[in-house]
């Protein structure tokens, strides 16, 4: 769990009207939802609108151990004494922030249940363990994001969950807009950030490939970093685009060929 309160506005290219959604969901207290593949720019976007708003903002990585005691909290022993320590969930309502909970479907379904009063017309949250019940401030916003192409069955989003947030579809930028980004993001010159962004095009159209996603922005900016500070374009590729994509020999040697396509 993160906490962000820094008021540096974080780079991000808008790439439609979701700046203008996300202000307008926080001022009408609604609760929103963020789809996408990995890496295309969700986190970074929150990031972005919670600094613009000047809102603190806990964000939590879900994951399958996950539980509701970690996002309300628990009784914890300090210094000899059992105290309550609130949950980056509680604080974020208590001070009227945002609660970022990146690939939600990650998380144990008892977590869900304790999101639904937050996300319809009572705004509420119960904790159990201190018999207090929390009413979400105006301020106080709850964000929630997944991959809905890295479903399966045992982890997909309930529609009796989907519809109580309104929805954003992200998806990987335009070529010209992920150049900028990618060259602003990395200090790598634009004409040399133009073939990895054709590479990443290739390589996200590929079928019959046995990969589970397709190369993320989030990986050009490393390679295009490390081809930034001196290294080596193949060696830039390897380590930060081939070695992450795929564990497969066949399909990482696959990568390289398309790689001396694109860079001759």
């Amino acid at each position: 769990m993160n906490m962000i309160t820094t008021p540096t506005l974080p780079f991000y290219q808008a790439t439609g009207r979701e700046c203008d959604l996300f202000e307008t969901a926080h001022d009408n207290g609604l609760p929103l939802l963020l789809k996408g593949p990995t890496g295309c720019g969700k986190t970074r976007f929150v990031e972005h609108m919670a600094a613009k708003l000047g809102k603190p903002l806990y964000t939590v990585a879900c994951h399958d151990d996950l539980s509701a005691a970690d996002l309300i909290g628990r009784y914890l022993l300090k210094g000899g004494e059992t105290v309550w320590v609130d949950g980056p969930l509680t604080r974020a309502i208590r001070e009227g922030g945002i609660c970022y909970l990146d690939e939600v479907v990650e998380a144990r379904k008892d977590v869900t249940v304790v999101l639904h009063p937050l996300t319809d017309t009572r705004r509420t949250l119960m904790i159990d363990r201190t018999g207090e019940e929390l009413v979400a401030p105006a301020g106080f916003m709850l964000v929630a994001s997944y991959n809905p192409g890295y479903q399966n069955v045992l982890k997909r989003l309930k529609p009796s969950t989907r519809q109580r947030f309104l929805s954003i579809s992200f998806d990987f930028p335009a070529a010209e807009t992920e150049i900028a980004v990618v060259s602003r993001e990395s200090g790598l010159e634009a004409g040399r950030v133009a073939p990895l962004v054709r590479l990443a095009g290739h390589i996200r159209n590929l079928s019959g490939m046995d990969l589970e996603e397709g190369v993320s922005t989030r990986l050009l900016i490393y390679a295009a970093t490390l081809m930034a500070s001196g290294m080596g374009v193949e060696a830039a590729l390897e380590t930060a685009v081939i070695e992450p994509l795929s564990d497969e020999v066949d399909v990482q040697q696959s990568l390289r060929d398309l790689v001396s396509t694109i860079y001759g």
